[in-house]
């Protein structure tokens, strides 16, 4: 039976411009290509997790627009149960604009509106209690976050926090996580320590340990891979090298690929090299929702890998 994840996080359009290289201050580029794809962090992990083989509900927030509709069907029809997601009046579908360079690099602004608006009363007591995990990211309003966690506590439902993007947040009051999984920038503004696969990492990670209390702490490393910390030893994971074209939602894809794994081996190594997997094949392909990989499609990355 397949794992059932609950997701309370963000949801965007994305407009994607392609261009040759950034834009220099008071400078005009003219760009290849731009078209518009779902994005945001939360929305991005659901359907990551939905693709690979999980059982997934979006709890989130969009306009009363058209652009609000369009996403809660992109949802639906990627799988993802979208019962949960609220329209809200008077308030515009969140966008991310994200400048893509022809090197696979990317630089995003984000207009957040809907996600960071008000939660309706008691929002929390309407989600049914048979999830097998909750995942959340940090493009929403840290009492959202604290409160989502304080009630999957209180329903014995492990939560996997992805600690993105930076910011400075109150580990202390999550206490009791599964799994808490931050970047290399992510983790220099929650520790002060710029993280690498080595003794520097290993560092980071106690220090995350220490502040949050989470049972695994998975240090996303992009180029160098992933390092997972148990509380006893550092493991780093190698990445799976791959030719970059648009790393937008690489960590979200590995952090719903990494959620599903765990809930379905129980092995946390294990785990981390799937997900090392999925976010290099999310690499590989332009935009955020687009480029997500399916379960046959990884299978297939690793058996080329093996070889």
């Amino acid at each position: 039976m397949a794992k059932k994840i609950l997701v309370v996080g963000s949801i965007n359009q994305d407009l994607v411009l392609c261009m040759p290289r950034m834009l220099k201050p008071g400078e005009s580029l003219i760009c290849s290509q731009y078209f518009y794809s779902m994005g945001g962090k939360g929305a991005n992990a659901a359907v990551a997790a939905a693709r690979l083989g999980g059982a997934v509900d979006f709890c989130g927030q969009v306009g009363a627009d058209e652009t609000g509709q369009t996403l809660r069907q992109t949802l639906n029809d990627e799988g993802v149960g979208t019962a949960y997601m609220a329209p809200v009046k008077g308030c515009a579908t969140g966008l991310a604009v994200i400048f893509l360079e022809d090197d696979g690099s990317n630089r995003i602004a984000v207009y957040p509106q809907a996600n960071t608006a008000p939660r309706p009363e008691g929002w929390l007591s309407a989600l049914p209690e048979d999830y097998d995990a909750v995942m959340m990211q940090l493009e929403i309003p840290q009492d959202v976050i604290l409160e989502t966690a304080a009630w999957a506590g209180a329903k014995g439902i492990p939560v996997v926090l992805d600690a993105g993007p930076a910011q400075a947040f109150p580990l202390e009051q999550m206490r009791g996580m599964e799994i808490l999984s931050p970047n290399e920038t992510e983790t220099q503004a929650l520790t002060g320590i710029l993280p690498d696969a080595g003794e520097a990492g290993l560092a980071a990670a106690k220090k995350l340990m220490e502040r949050g209390g989470a049972k695994y702490v998975v240090i996303k490393l992009g180029a160098q891979g992933c390092l997972v910390y148990d509380g006893l030893a550092a493991t780093h994971i190698p990445p799976y090298p791959v030719k970059a074209v648009d790393t937008t939602a690489c960590g979200d894809a590995f952090t719903g690929a990494l959620t599903l794994n765990f809930l379905e081996t129980g092995d946390i190594l294990a785990a981390a090299r799937y997900a090392n997997a999925v976010g290099a094949l999310t690499a590989t392909g332009k935009g955020a929702m687009p480029s997500l990989p399916t379960a046959e499609a990884v299978s297939a990355f690793l058996k080329k890998a093996e070889e």
